[in-house]
């Protein structure tokens, strides 16, 4: 589903801009078959962080390059993160602090900040939890020549 999402924004940028290799990614977390989407406020962020809470999530991140509105390149990877049994006067007193900036991303946290005490246990690459398989990207653009190797 990631890479579905991705394609279609570097698809849509690279036809407005023909010569530019154009970067597309996306993120989806996946509790089991559920597919959560970024919260639409503090509320729902609350809700999706209980749901979440003692379990472990997979976050999936797609990345797509778009050459002439054509996909050029492609990849995925996924990571796995395990939060931790916090308690709700913890998880308040988070969301307190962050604010909507909760709502910016598809966990509802920022793992790159406060949202790191939610957990017990990360697996994977750090950029894949950003959104942004960056490494891949880097091999690729040094493969095609638009980077230095």
């Amino acid at each position: 589903m990631p890479l579905k999402l991705a394609e279609a924004k570097a698809v849509d940028v690279s036809t407005r801009n023909p010569g530019a290799i154009v970067i597309g990614a996306d993120q989806v977390l996946m509790l089991g078959k559920k597919t959560y989407s970024k919260p639409h406020d503090i509320t729902q962020c609350r809700d999706q962080l209980l749901e979440l809470r003692g379990q472990t999530h997979a976050l999936i991140s797609g990345i797509v390059c778009a050459h002439r509105s054509k996909p050029v390149w492609s990849f995925s990877d996924r990571a796995l993160l395990t939060m931790r049994k916090f308690s709700t006067a913890f998880l308040d007193s988070y969301l307190d602090a962050v604010g909507d900036d909760c709502t910016t991303s598809v966990g509802g946290y920022k793992i790159e900040g406060q949202g790191m005490q939610l957990f017990d246990k990360v697996e994977g690459n750090h950029f894949t939890i950003l959104g942004l398989p960056l490494l891949a990207l880097l091999n690729y653009l040094r493969h095609e020549g638009e980077i230095l190797s």
